[in-house]
């Protein structure tokens, strides 16, 4: 199972980013194997698109679920064709988000907004 989390940083021990499709990396959690790599997010500086953007590199790191505090509808909806289950993250590190996703204490975000359209 691998676990994607919009990181402050590129370790485990990194805070949560508020932002998905804005954020400057994403951690992927490999569960099974017990590591982790990073995904620099290259659509952090993009004119539009970014949430899409971002979904997609989600999508092609294998991911399988997404923990995120916000998800905009075109992001979602790249991420659901993908198969790819997004959770709501609540305060705290990378490592904590994957340990309460194992132990089944995330809830499945089911706010998913509009985007944010025009963002510069």
């Amino acid at each position: 199972m691998k676990i994607a989390v919009p990181a402050e940083g590129k370790t485990m021990e990194s805070n949560v980013c508020q932002s998905f499709g804005r954020t400057y990396y994403f951690v992927i959690a490999d569960t099974q194997a017990s590591e982790f790599e990073v995904i620099d997010n290259e659509a952090v500086s993009s004119g539009g698109g970014a949430g899409i953007k971002a979904a997609q590199a989600i999508a092609d790191s294998g991911a399988d679920v997404v923990v995120t505090f916000h998800c905009g509808q075109n992001a979602a909806d790249v991420l659901k064709a993908a198969s790819i289950k997004i959770f709501k993250a609540v305060p705290g590190t990378i490592g904590e988000m994957v340990q309460k996703y194992k132990a089944g204490e995330l809830k499945e975000l089911l706010e998913i907004h509009a985007g944010y359209h025009k963002h510069v």
